[in-house]
């Protein structure tokens, strides 16, 4: 893809988040809106992308490291979170845990993902993100949950009744699973179920951005600032790291390479703000987190777009 095309694809998805945030400010959204909206996009549009990028795509059994990997970084940056706060107290590190873990791909990389680098890039992108899932819709919050107490002791068999009941109750990840299976197996679904998929799917860049538009709020005083920063230094280190790793390191083909190194630079899990305030604890400064991530990511996710494409 030319630079020209990319420079324009990604102004596209900036200016859709821009005129979502702009649409809030001028009345025609409310904040509130900002759940629907993302539950469009989670439960609807993502789906219907989903279905429509695996179906009829024969995937192998090794292609499902793309999962393992998924779910080994997640747990990597939980271990990282729990260890740059173990001098914190269990509030701090509940926070840190449960926002500095996980990556945001169904409303934010997946658009990228299949923008810039076609079908192969969103199976790609979906097999990542099954791994994913069970950090972000799961792990991460029964962990938070555990470390901050949540008004007693949570046994290990209830950490993982937690887990499995929140990711059986996810749209996509049940999606995921199915999709795979039938990948696996080398069924595909009728041609007029894809058509209606299909229509669907096509919306799920334009409700996924101007989404996060309207969801985009920057929050916080300066107290904030250092702790903010921390998390975000640490996030993005390793995100730096892990697609120089995954694009010069891994023997694979260049496409699947490509797609880890922009995959790496997500923003941190959407799930994270509402996780925050089930657990009573700061949604502002986890706002700020979201925000700013988005912000970050987008200028990091370009300049890999722009090298490796």
């Amino acid at each position: 893809m030319e630079m020209s095309q990319i420079l324009i694809q990604s102004g596209c998805f900036i200016c859709v988040i821009l005129m979502g945030s702009f649409l809030r400010k001028i009345g025609f959204f409310q904040e509130s809106d900002f759940r629907l909206l993302a539950n469009i996009a989670l439960k609807v549009t993502l789906p219907a992308s989903i279905i429509c990028n695996f179906n009829g795509r024969e995937i192998s059994v090794a292609m499902l490291g793309f999962s393992v990997l998924g779910f080994v970084l997640g747990v990597l940056y939980i271990v990282l979170a729990w260890l740059t706060h173990i001098h914190s107290d269990r509030e701090k590190r509940a926070f840190a845990v449960l926002n500095c873990s996980g990556y945001n791909i169904g409303s934010f990389t997946m658009p990228f993902a299949q923008g810039f680098l076609g079908a192969t890039g969103g199976v790609v992108t979906s097999l990542f993100d099954v791994g994913n899932a069970f950090i972000s819709l799961g792990v991460c919050y029964s962990i938070a949950s555990l470390i901050k107490g949540n008004d007693g002791r949570l046994s290990p068999a209830a950490v993982v009744t937690s887990i499995l009941g929140k990711l059986v109750r996810s749209v996509p990840f049940d999606v995921y699973l199915i999709m795979s299976v039938l990948s696996l197996l080398r069924i595909a679904l009728p041609s007029p179920v894809i058509s209606f998929a299909q229509v669907i799917a096509n919306a799920n860049a334009f409700v996924a951005m101007l989404a996060i538009g309207v969801g985009l709020k920057l929050s916080g005083g300066i107290s904030q600032i250092r702790s903010l920063g921390r998390m975000l230094i640490l996030r993005y280190a390793v995100a730096l790291a892990i697609s120089l790793s995954c694009f010069f390191l891994l023997p694979l083909p260049l496409i699947y390479r490509q797609t880890l190194a922009i995959i790496a630079f997500s923003p941190v899990t959407s799930a994270a703000l509402p996780f925050t305030a089930e657990l009573k604890s700061d949604t502002g400064l986890s706002s700020a987190m979201n925000s700013i991530s988005i912000i970050i990511s987008i200028a990091c996710m370009i300049t890999v777009i722009l090298l490796v494409l």
